[in-house]
C-alpha cells in the first residue's frame, strides 16, 4: 500500500469501527469489546508507520476534488508534515489506552456499546482534523468532536450535573464556532480554496485582505474547542463524564484541535501583531486564572481539568511567541501525562468510593491500596510540576524559552510584549502547578486517619495502560534534540535561565505547599474524625476553636468541617473561595449574556402569545361568533321559517312605500 492508502485507512477504521459498534452493540454484544479495541490499536499501527515513511522530511499531499462548487472548491485531501504524523501517533496511544482501559472501567455498564462506539467516532474526528488538507473538511471533523463531547459527557444523562455539563459544553464551544466558521470563509474567500496549502501561500504572498479580523474570529473558535479564556468554563464541569472521556478529551483530542490549528495556520495569526498579542494576553490569564482556581478544588478531576486549561495556556503561549514547535512538543508531552492523571485518578476514585481529595486524606493507607496508580500517578505529576528530567521539563522550558527569546529581542517572530507577557505568567504558573500537583499527591496519598475501604482490586486493563503511558511521561522529553527536525527545525533545547528559573520556582512551589500541608496537619489531629470535610461553607476558624476546646464541630445535623489538613487554604486565604468557584465566571456569563437573552425570549413569548395569538385568535373568533348565531337560527321548525319569512316580506314592503311616498 502507499503512504497515502495507509493515511487514509488512520481515521477510517475508527470511524468503521464506530458504525459497527453501533448496528451490532445490542444485537451481538460480544464483538463490542474488539470492535472498540482493535481497529483503534490497527489505526495505531498505521498512524505509526506512516509517521515512519513521512520521517519529518517533506509533506505529503493528496487532493481530490469532492464536489464541484462552481467557486471556491472543496477537496477531500491530506496534509501531513511532522506536525501531523506526531500528532496522529498521540490520538492513537491515548485512544487505545481509553478503550482497552474502558473494558474494565465500564465493564459493567449497560450502555457500554454506545459508549466505545462514540469514543471510536471521537478518535476518528480528531484524525480526520489533523491529516485533513482542506478546511472544510478539517471542520467536519471539527464539528463530529462537538458532538461526541455532548453525548459522552452526558454518558450518566439520569443525574442533573451530567445533563448540564453536556449541554454547557455543546453550547460553550458552539458560540465560539459561528465566529470561527466565518472566519474560515474569509480566508477561504482571499485564497480561493478551502486548501491550507493554498490559504498559506496567499498569506506568505500578502493576499490576506483583513488579517486582524480574521485572526481574532479563528481565535473565537480556538477558545472555546481548546478551553482558553474566555471561553474554558465548559472543561471543569465537563468531569461529569466518565474518567476515561476525560482523559480522551484532555489529553488528545477536543482541547488539542484547537491548538493543532493554530499551529497548522499560524502564518495567519502572524500576519497580525495584534492578533499575537491577543493571544499572548489569552494565554496569560488562562494560565494564571487556572493555576489559582486548581489550587483550590476539592474534587480531584476538577483539579486535573484547571491543569489541563494552565497546560493547554502554556501551548497558546507558545504559539503566541511564533514557537509551533515548542507548542506541539509541549501538546505531545502533555497528552501522555495527562492521559496517565486521569487515568490513574479513576484507578483511585475507583478505589475509594469518592472523588473528594478532602475525604481521601482522611484515608491513611489509600497508596497501599492502589501501588500502580500511586507510583505513576507520581511520575506524571512531577512530569506536569516540570521537574527534571521528566519530560513536560523539557516542553515547558520549551515554551519559556521561546518566550525569553522573543521578549530580550534575540527573534523577531513575534511582538515582545507577547514575549514579556508569555514569560511572566509562564514563570507565574510554573509556581502555582508545582503547588497544585504538590497538594494533590499529599491529600490523596499522605492521609491521615481511618481505613481506606477495599473495593477489590482493579481489573489489569485499568492499571496496564498506566505503565504504558509512563514511559513517555518519564522519557519523552528527551526526544528535544531529534523534534526540531519533524518540525521548523527550531533548536527546543532548554535554555539555561529560564530552566534554572522555572525549576526553582517549580521547587519553591511545591516546598511551600509541603511546609502549609505540615503546619495545617497539625490541625487535622486536633479535629475528631466524625467531622469530615463534605460542604464547603463551613468556616474552618470554628472548627478549629471547636477542636482545640475539645468539642465535637456539629453544623446542623452532620458532624462537618472544611479539611483542615488542606494546604490550600491556607495558601490562598480569602481567595480560596473565590478560586473554588472559578473567580465567579459563570456568574458573570449569566448577569452579562444568559438573563438577557432568557428576558428576550421571554419577551418574544409575551409578544407571541399575547399580540399575535391575539389577532389570529380574534380572526377565528368573528366567523364562529357568525356561525353560532346562524346557526341558533336554524331550529329546524318550518312555522317557524314561514312566519320568518313573512316577517321579512312585510319589512320589505313597508320599506318599498316609504320609499315610493318618499320619493
Amino acid at each position: 500500500m502507499t503512504t497515502t492508502t495507509l493515511a487514509v485507512l488512520v481515521p477510517l477504521l475508527p470511524f468503521l469501527a464506530a458504525a459497527a459498534g453501533l448496528l451490532l452493540g445490542r444485537t451481538a454484544p460480544g464483538f463490542v469489546r474488539p470492535l472498540a479495541v482493535l481497529p483503534t490499536l490497527a489505526s495505531l499501527v498505521l498512524a505509526v508507520t506512516v509517521a515512519v515513511h513521512q520521517g519529518g522530511g517533506q509533506a505529503i499531499d493528496s487532493h481530490t476534488e469532492l464536489t464541484p462548487t462552481g467557486s471556491v472548491p472543496i477537496e477531500l485531501g491530506l496534509h501531513i508534515d511532522g506536525f501531523a504524523a506526531l500528532v496522529a501517533v498521540l490520538v492513537g496511544v491515548v485512544a487505545t489506552c481509553v478503550q482497552i482501559y474502558s473494558t474494565g472501567y465500564l465493564r459493567d455498564d449497560p450502555r457500554y456499546p454506545s459508549y466505545a462506539a462514540l469514543v471510536s467516532l471521537f478518535t476518528s474526528a480528531m484524525l480526520l482534523v489533523v491529516y485533513s488538507g482542506d478546511l472544510m473538511v478539517l471542520l467536519v471533523g471539527w464539528e463530529v468532536m462537538g458532538i461526541c463531547s455532548y453525548f459522552l459527557v452526558g454518558h450518566y444523562w439520569e443525574t442533573p450535573e451530567a445533563r448540564a455539563a453536556s449541554l454547557k459544553a455543546f453550547l460553550v464551544t458552539k458560540l465560539g464556532d459561528v465566529p470561527f466558521l466565518i472566519g474560515l470563509f474569509a480566508l477561504a474567500t482571499d485564497a480561493d480554496s478551502f486548501r491550507i496549502t493554498r490559504v498559506l501561500g496567499t498569506v506568505a504572498g500578502g493576499g490576506l485582505h483583513h488579517p486582524t479580523l480574521v485572526a481574532l474570529l479563528l481565535l473565537a473558535g480556538v477558545a472555546g474547542k481548546s478551553a482558553l479564556f474566555p471561553l474554558h468554563t465548559w472543561l471543569p464541569d465537563a468531569m461529569a463524564g466518565p474518567t476515561p472521556v476525560s482523559a480522551l478529551i484532555h489529553a488528545a483530542t477536543m482541547v488539542a484541535a484547537g491548538i493543532y490549528f493554530v499551529a497548522r495556520l499560524l502564518p495567519v495569526f502572524q500576519a497580525s501583531a495584534a492578533a499575537m498579542v491577543v493571544l499572548a494576553v489569552m494565554a496569560g490569564v488562562t494560565m494564571v486564572g487556572s493555576g489559582l482556581a486548581a489550587l483550590a478544588q476539592d474534587d480531584i478531576k476538577r483539579v486535573l481539568a484547571y491543569s489541563t486549561i494552565g497546560q493547554l495556556g502554556y501551548m497558546a503561549g507558545a504559539l503566541a511567541v511564533g514557537d509551533r514547535g515548542a507548542a506541539v512538543f509541549h501538546l505531545l508531552a502533555h497528552g501522555a501525562f495527562k492521559a496517565l492523571l486521569f487515568l490513574a485518578a479513576g484507578v483511585i476514585i475507583h478505589a475509594s468510593g469518592t472523588n473528594s481529595l478532602a475525604v481521601m486524606s482522611r484515608m491513611k493507607d489509600l497508596r497501599h491500596r492502589v501501588p500502580d496508580a500511586y507510583w505513576t500517578m507520581t511520575v506524571a505529576l512531577l512530569a506536569l510540576a516540570a521537574i527534571p528530567p521528566f519530560s513536560g521539563f523539557f516542553s515547558k522550558e520549551a515554551v519559556l524559552g521561546a518566550a525569553e527569546h522573543v521578549a530580550t529581542g534575540h527573534t523577531e517572530q513575534a511582538p515582545g510584549a507577547a514575549g514579556w507577557i508569555v514569560l511572566v505568567t509562564g514563570l507565574v504558573t510554573a509556581v502555582l502547578t508545582a503547588a497544585y500537583a504538590t497538594r494533590l499527591w499529599l491529600l490523596a496519598f499522605r492521609g491521615h486517619g481511618t481505613q481506606a475501604p477495599d473495593h477489590g482490586r482493579q481489573p489489569i486493563t485499568m492499571t496496564a495502560v498506566l505503565w504504558v503511558l509512563a514511559i513517555p511521561s518519564l522519557a519523552f522529553g528527551l526526544a528535544f534534540g531529534p523534534l526540531p527536525d519533524w518540525f521548523d527545525g527550531r533548536d527546543l533545547t532548554p535554555v539555561l535561565t529560564t530552566s534554572v528559573l522555572g525549576t526553582g520556582l517549580a521547587l519553591v512551589g511545591g516546598i511551600v505547599t509541603y511546609g502549609a500541608w505540615r503546619h495545617t496537619t497539625v490541625l487535622a489531629t486536633r479535629v475528631p474524625m466524625g467531622a469530615v470535610a463534605a460542604h464547603p461553607g463551613a468556616d474552618a476558624g470554628q472548627v478549629e476553636a471547636e477542636a482545640i476546646a475539645g468539642h465535637e464541630p456539629a453544623f446542623g445535623d452532620v458532624a462537618y468541617a472544611p479539611d483542615p489538613a488542606d494546604p490550600g487554604r491556607l495558601l490562598l486565604g480569602p481567595l480560596h473561595r473565590h478560586a473554588a468557584v472559578g473567580f465567579h465566571l459563570d456568574a458573570v456569563y449569566t448577569v452579562l449574556f444568559v438573563r438577557p437573552v432568557q428576558a428576550g425570549a421571554s419577551l418574544v413569548r409575551f409578544l407571541d402569545r399575547e399580540v399575535v395569538d391575539t389577532y389570529v385568535r380574534g380572526a377565528g373568533a368573528l366567523p364562529r361568533w357568525l356561525g353560532t348565531a346562524v346557526r341558533r337560527a336554524q331550529t329546524g321548525n318550518a312555522q317557524t321559517y314561514v312566519s320568518a319569512l313573512l316577517a321579512g316580506t312585510v319589512v320589505l314592503v313597508v320599506a318599498a312605500l316609504l320609499v315610493a311616498t318618499g320619493a
